[in-house]
């Protein structure tokens, strides 16, 4: 068996980061009456918000934004889309938004029976992810797939975040793990795969929404249970 090591990303790869997210933030936004004073409807709010945040997550990756500045101010860069600004509110709406998030538990069809498949054949499964900490681990705890997972490396507790080969090496001692017996999974493609190659890792490239790319990862798939017929 050429693989010994698996690790998976967590959003948008098992975890459904898009439905979850939309839902929280839906929940937070009626509970702190944002609609009232932005004088928006939460369905003109969600698509600013969602592009700003992608643009946030990438600065954040590239160093240029501070993780505590994450948590609110893609919040205040969506208020002043609508002309409006409150740091309070930016703040309430950030904490309550990733208060809730963790509590949400859609995950990609057959995410379970993928990795109880893993588990059955003795591979060795962690996460690498992005995300914060605290907030991971209650994701996959609420999303019962938490036991199936060894070891979970944060860019929090690395001090860096995926594509830089930093973290990989960081979760290849944490695990005890050679680069040529792991093979990274994730939907990312400039992140993940690109990450792991960089770090000699095989990859699976998740590709649900069969996005164009330069078809170099070592393995494609569009649905996890995808899998199967490479593990």
């Amino acid at each position: 068996m050429k693989y010994t090591h698996i690790f998976f990303d967590l959003d948008h790869t098992l975890w459904d980061f898009e439905k979850n997210s939309e839902e929280a933030m839906h929940e937070a936004y009626d509970k702190l009456k944002v609609g009232d004073f932005l004088e928006v409807t939460y369905d003109e709010f969600y698509p600013i918000y969602k592009e700003i945040n992608y643009k946030y997550w990438d600065r954040f990756r590239k160093g240029f934004v501070s993780r505590e500045d994450l948590r609110w101010k893609r919040m205040q860069s969506t208020f002043l889309e609508f002309k409006k600004f409150d740091d309070a509110l930016s703040k309430q709406l950030g904490e309550s938004y990733l208060e809730i998030l963790p509590t949400k538990t859609y995950l990609f069809d057959n995410a379970k029976e993928v990795l109880q498949y893993c588990l059955d054949k003795k591979y060795e499964l962690h996460l690498i992810t992005n995300g914060f900490e605290g907030t991971q681990k209650k994701k996959i705890k609420q999303s019962g797939i938490e036991h199936f997972f060894d070891v979970m490396i944060s860019s929090e507790v690395a001090m860096a975040s995926k594509p830089k080969p930093e973290i990989f090496e960081y979760a290849l001692q944490a695990t005890n793990a050679k680069a040529e017996n792991s093979l990274m999974i994730g939907d990312h493609y400039d992140v993940d795969i690109v990450g792991a190659q960089n770090a000699g890792i095989d990859q699976v490239y998740f590709n649900p929404k069969k996005r164009e790319n330069n078809k170099g990862a070592t393995y494609e798939i569009a649905a996890l249970n995808e899998l199967f017929e490479i593990i």
